[in-house]
């Protein structure tokens, strides 16, 4: 479970609980643009706990839409209200891709298949 931001030393068992109580993995968007150039990307995967709010997490990356996000044409018009609006309400809701990538059968090299 390496990698997820917000689940520094919880134990699965303590990742499962969060679950069932309303805990979910959610990805932030991010828009920046150059003239002519525009980029949408996503952010890390980050936990967030049953009862935690979002905004905090979502805010460096609302920022940076907010400023660097409207200066190409036409796709930072496009995309940047998009990721806005997706950051404001709590970000895009991953949960279902990152339970079954850690329920997913790992390949082992040394099975030789």
């Amino acid at each position: 479970m390496a990698g997820i931001l917000g689940m520094e030393g919880l134990s699965t068992a303590q990742v499962e609980d969060e679950l069932r109580r309303g805990g979910r993995f959610v990805v932030f968007e991010y828009c920046v643009s150059f003239f002519v150039t525009t980029t949408k990307r996503s952010s890390d995967v980050y936990f967030v706990r049953a009862g935690q709010g979002t905004f905090i997490l979502s805010l460096g990356y609302t920022l940076l839409s907010l400023l660097l996000g409207w200066w190409g044409l036409p796709w930072g018009f496009i995309y940047t209200p998009r990721c806005l609006a997706t950051n404001l309400q709590g970000g895009k809701d991953v949960t279902e891709m990152v339970v079954l990538s850690l329920l997913a059968p790992r390949y082992d090299p040394s099975l030789g298949y």
